[in-house]
């Protein structure tokens, strides 16, 4: 993995880069993670060289591109059926969404004020590994992450692509 720069950010941002990067080297089998937003916006990604891709122009994308826009794209919208089935189900929060699939597995936490983690896992990845990780960042990230970190953090992603190839 790559790591994503955090020039300029502040130290409670430059954490949450690192728990990521922590998350992704430590735990074996995952694939790329994401952390989004409550209105589905990527805020954080494994993937840094792939986030210019979401950065695009508006009109000029047909749709998601790069697996740290899909990611984010699948964790909003799993998050957001999961909300209305607990509500219609009458069964409080949602903690935590695991799907197991045929050459993969996808993980959804909640972090807070609607923010969520999403994961991508290989086939052979220790699911219950992966969500006791997954717990750690959620536990360690969950305090900080404010609505102006999440405001930093989502600047970041914007105005990091136009400084791209500028000599950082």
């Amino acid at each position: 993995m790559t790591a994503p720069s955090t020039f300029g950010l502040s130290s409670e941002a430059r954490n949450l880069h690192w728990l990521l990067t922590n998350l992704v080297e430590e735990v074996p089998g995952i694939e790329s993670v994401a952390v989004v937003s409550s209105d589905g916006l990527l805020l954080l990604s494994s993937d840094p060289d792939r986030n210019s891709e979401v950065r695009q122009t508006p009109g000029t994308r047909t749709g998601p591109r790069g697996s740290a826009a899909d990611l984010a794209t699948i964790v909003s919208g799993i998050g957001s059926l999961t909300l209305g089935a607990a509500k219609l189900m009458d069964s409080g929060t949602v903690k935590h969404t695991m799907v197991a699939m045929d050459e993969g597995s996808l993980f959804v936490m909640s972090i807070s004020d609607g923010s969520l983690l999403g994961v991508h896992g290989a086939a052979d990845c220790d699911m219950s590994v992966v969500a006791y990780h997954m717990a750690l960042f959620v536990g360690r990230a969950g305090h900080v992450l404010t609505p102006e970190l999440r405001s930093e953090l989502r600047k970041s992603l914007e105005t990091d692509g136009s400084t791209e190839g500028a000599g950082r």
